[in-house]
């Protein structure tokens, strides 16, 4: 077909509508996002219009008397700055108007280019219940939104005919009905205004509240039922849109994001798409990776790219906005409303990630370090400069040091570090100090612990230190936590850097006693007796260490919504269907490596779990936490015990 003899044309539906998480009625053009999948043919421009209906009806199974359709346009009514609406109804009396004719300008407004057509399809109500079919001029088309704060989602409800005047006075009795909400909840309103903006109502003030409440054709409200103040605090508490205005806020700066890995020799390689905020921090960017991965925040590295390839390294205080810039580009051109611009389209909207063994912040910045060695008899035996990232601890110090230095016979080989001044020990440096924290101007000198006058650790005083460690979780939701703080505790009382996670440490009778000791007195009251039962200290963490690294129901009902959420997009042309294998491969691996073991039970049994509804809150939030203070926690619960644990649960809620 000759494009020069043709027309886009591009249908909205109640269902896209609905679907819709945006601005007006559709997603067109955006620098940062991807349009929304809207009903598209390519049609003749001498084609009758009425020809084409019919062909649109018989497609969507609809006679062609059920439904019309709404020309989209900038004009009338419309600033270019709202987008495009709904804007009058075709005409259907004439059957010699053309294609080409419907709008004499193509749809030339804001988001369209030439030689395209937008329609919204109204399906005609038979029951004229909240719809009048028949439009005149006391009678407006309006779009209405729900803003779910709980859910953090904006839906599309429905289209509604109103009068001219007091729009938020007409909302409330035909919302109530058609969403089930009692008669007397509390909703809020607002109104579509600019790209990207909306306005509160209820703070709408004089000339400007009457004209904003004073619907036109094609105008676009939202409503939230307002929260009571347990449930705003919560929202505060999860830093969450408390309202529609932030969350618009957020989808005015929202960018689909995709990461690729830079290397393919990691124990991560898969590539995914995340939407994130423009105004996000490099560490909110880093935690929902994070999540996506199953790896330690800190522990990855990002680089922007250009034309496919990595470009920059990404730094940590940037935020999305500026890692998407590339150099010597106008830092004005972030986005793009509608039109694009060249500049917009070579932001880089593709990062690669890296996992690295040293969190980034290691990874950058050093510093030379000089020690002066002391040795067991307390006198100058050598001077040493050590090459250290700043973000290092003095534990990592003293662990590169004791390779360096020489040992009196039968030393214990531990190391105490201490500054002086005015030839006096002035502070000893304990071990869980960053390097960074130490002036650069400070005198930095080591001895073998048994030449110093240094108290002996005293056991009581380390279970008095794990008071102030926030007892690991019976869902392991704070275990990276839980052990970076029980490690630094153990280094102390050892001098022995990361004595649980490293290999090849000698570890005493003593010793293992120790970490038993600790582990028991910060764990959760329920995982206690499995500590207390196992053979030594580093057979309890090793049961620990299985049962949070993704060993947990947690973590399996985790890595399942992962994979069950990754869907492959058949619509872009760019999707690599093997890259979607390698990713569903590599999710089920992570699977059967957490402890997972699929048997006709187990499978049931995930399946079941999987289908209980809002698993993050009540009255099924605490079911996984229930399976994992069992006795063998997530490996070994039946079907049975499963759906006794969810029938109490459920029992508790509706009480």
């Amino acid at each position: 077909m000759d494009y020069r003899s043709t027309l886009t044309v591009k249908i909205i539906t109640n269902e896209t509508f609905r679907a819709h998480q945006g601005f007006g009625l559709a997603l067109f053009r955006d620098a940062t996002m991807p349009p929304s999948t809207l009903l598209t043919y390519r049609v003749a421009k001498q084609e009758p219009f009425l020809d084409f209906k019919s062909r649109l009806a018989q497609a969507l199974r609809y006679q062609p008397n059920q439904f019309r359709l709404w020309l989209l346009s900038t004009s009338r009514y419309n600033s270019e700055s709202r987008g495009l609406r709904p804007n009058s109804v075709v005409p259907e009396d004439d059957p010699e108007l053309k294609m080409s004719s419907v709008d004499p300008q193509l749809a030339s407004g804001f988001f369209c280019s030439s030689g395209e057509l937008v329609f919204y399809l109204e399906v005609l109500d038979p029951t004229g219940v909240a719809l009048d079919v028949k439009h005149d001029s006391e009678n407006r088309i309006i779009f209405v939104k729900y803003f779910d704060a709980s859910r953090q989602t904006l839906t599309g409800i429905d289209h509604f005919y109103v009068s001219h005047y007091r729009v938020t006075s007409q909302l409330p009795p035909l919302l109530n009905k058609r969403m089930n909400l009692p008669r007397d909840t509390p909703l809020q309103f607002y109104k579509e205004v600019d790209q990207g903006s909306i306005l509160d109502l209820s703070k709408s003030t004089n000339c400007y509240m009457y004209s904003s409440d004073e619907p036109e054709v094609g105008d676009i409200y939202c409503f939230q039922v307002k929260p009571s103040d347990h449930e705003l605090a919560e929202l505060k508490r999860q830093k969450l849109c408390i309202n529609a205005e932030e969350f618009y806020d957020f989808l005015k700066e929202r960018v689909q994001i995709e990461f690729k890995p830079r290397h393919d020799a990691m124990a991560a390689t898969i590539e995914f798409s995340l939407i994130l905020s423009r105004k996000f921090t490099y560490d909110q960017m880093a935690a929902k990776v994070s999540e996506r991965l199953h790896h330690d925040p800190k522990l990855l590295r990002f680089t922007n790219s250009h034309k496919g390839n990595p470009q920059n390294v990404i730094l940590q205080h940037n935020t999305v906005a500026d890692m998407m810039q590339l150099p010597n580009m106008d830092p004005s051109s972030h986005r793009s409303y509608g039109r694009s611009s060249s500049p917009s389209e070579q932001l880089s909207k593709d990062f690669f990630y890296e996992l690295l063994d040293l969190p980034t912040g290691e990874v950058q910045p050093k510093r030379m370090v000089k020690i002066t060695w002391t040795g067991a008899h307390n006198r100058e035996e050598g001077r040493y400069s050590l090459l250290m990232p700043t973000a290092s601890s003095i534990n990592d110090l003293v662990e590169k040091l004791s390779t360096l230095v020489h040992f009196s016979k039968n030393s214990s080989r531990k190391i105490k570090l201490f500054t002086i001044r005015g030839d006096q020990i002035e502070k000893h440096l304990l071990g869980y100090e960053l390097l960074k924290d130490v002036p650069d101007d400070e005198t930095i000198y080591a001895a073998e612990a048994s030449a110093m006058t240094v108290q002996q650790f005293d056991p009581a005083a380390m279970l008095k230190m794990l008071e102030f460690v926030t007892k690991l979780n019976v869902d392991g939701s704070n275990y990276e936590q839980w052990l970076r703080a029980l490690e630094s505790i153990l280094g102390m009382a050892t001098g022995k850097v990361k004595l649980l996670t490293t290999p090849g440490h000698t570890i005493s009778d003593a010793e293992d006693l120790m970490i038993k000791q600790a582990i028991a007195a910060s764990v959760d009251d329920a995982l206690v007796l499995a500590v207390l039962e196992a053979e030594t200290g580093l057979a309890a963490f090793v049961e620990i260490q299985k049962r949070y690294t993704l060993h947990s129901r947690n973590g399996h009902i985790r890595i399942m919504k992962e994979i069950l959420q990754t869907k492959f997009n058949a619509r872009d042309t760019t999707a690599d269907i093997k890259s979607h294998f390698q990713r569903i491969e590599h999710l089920a691996k992570v699977l059967f490596g957490s402890g997972f073991v699929l048997t006709q039970e187990s499978f049931i049994g995930l399946f079941f779990h999987l289908s209980l509804p809002e698993l993050d809150s009540q009255p099924f939030v605490n079911v996984c936490r229930r399976i994992d203070e069992r006795p063998g926690g997530a490996s070994i619960v039946s079907n049975a015990d499963l759906l006794k644990i969810a029938q109490t649960e459920l029992a508790r809620f509706r009480q």
